[in-house]
């Protein structure tokens, strides 16, 4: 298994990337290779101070990077030998694997579009988030921030995206699907919720059980949840906050410790022809480690695949 690592992304790069691959391949049991993105000679310079063989590693050289702030589209544009537009050339050109990155959320969707692909049949592809359950299981929410506008079959097609996922790499059975609504009654919501209720009512291609509220997020009453980008954006920065204040506060608890954000270390983009991984701006190199596993657990669960074979 080969990942290619933006070691460019995020707040804390490039030395948080780096170790966190170090410390991926360390735990994977001699099943996963990791090219390091970037800057070559800056990536040795870390992996010689941390007492790591450099030979442990491919690297794709690049001397420029898409920052934070650049504008997604012009910088994925004008900048071709950035990370993002290097690592994605890998992806295409299937030498890697996947592909994993904690920088430019909108660069990577913008990357993801313009060389890999979206699976056809696609309307918008898109990204989930970990909802960990008072049970101890987990289930997933999606839209969290690709698609702030939605229409009633894109929510439709993110009930089928969520479901494979959550069968194929989180192992649950016959997921159930429920739409993310202020009440669990049928007509209840808006104009959108109230017409994907009825496309999500009358399929035959995952397990919808209706609607659940906002009080019922973290029960396990649903295994996937679906809404809207804006409305998932707003309930995962709330539980982020809700993390964060829980820290503040010197309160330690088992079940709120899975708020935390490194504990999944990132998510894939759901749709395209390719593994994509997205991680937190903020990752830690724990949650850039994660992000490696998961970009390796995704990859033998071949989504795309089998995403595709839906919509054929």
């Amino acid at each position: 298994m080969k990942v290619a690592l933006d070691i460019h992304g995020g707040d804390h790069a490039p030395d948080v990337n780096i170790i966190g691959a170090v410390n991926a391949i360390s735990e994977s049991k001699d099943n996963l290779h990791v090219c390091l993105v970037g800057d070559k000679d800056q990536a040795i310079k870390v992996l010689e101070r941390e007492g790591v063989d450099p030979s442990l590693f491919s690297f794709e050289h690049c001397d420029d990077c898409i920052t934070m702030g650049d504008h997604p589209v012009r910088a994925f544009m004008t900048k071709p030998n950035s990370s993002i537009s290097k690592g994605f050339s890998l992806l295409k050109n299937r030498e890697v694997d996947a592909f994993a990155s904690t920088g430019n959320t909108g660069a990577m969707l913008v990357g993801a579009m313009q060389t890999v692909k979206s699976i056809p049949g696609i309307i918008r592809p898109c990204i989930s988030s970990i909802l960990p359950h008072t049970d101890g299981s987990v289930g997933l929410l999606l839209d969290v921030g690709t698609n702030a506008d939605c229409k009633p079959d894109v929510l439709y097609q993110f009930g089928i995206l969520g479901s494979i996922f959550a069968s194929e790499v989180y192992k649950i059975e016959k997921p159930r699907v429920a739409l993310l609504n202020i009440g669990e009654e049928e007509e209840k919501g808006n104009l959108l919720t109230k017409a994907a209720y009825q496309l999500m009512s009358d399929n035959q291609l995952f397990n919808f059980i209706g609607n659940i509220e906002g009080s019922d997020l973290f029960s396990s009453k649903a295994d996937v949840v679906i809404c809207d980008g804006f409305t998932g954006n707003v309930v995962l920065k709330q539980a982020e906050g809700f993390y964060e204040l829980i820290k503040e506060r010197n309160i330690e608890d088992d079940y709120f410790n899975q708020f935390n954000y490194e504990e999944y270390g990132g998510t894939p983009i759901l749709g395209v022809n390719g593994n994509v991984l997205i991680g937190h701006g903020k990752s830690s190199d724990v949650a850039v480690k994660k992000m490696l596993k998961l970009a390796t657990e995704v990859s033998d669960a071949n989504l795309p695949e089998k995403i595709s074979k839906v919509f054929i």
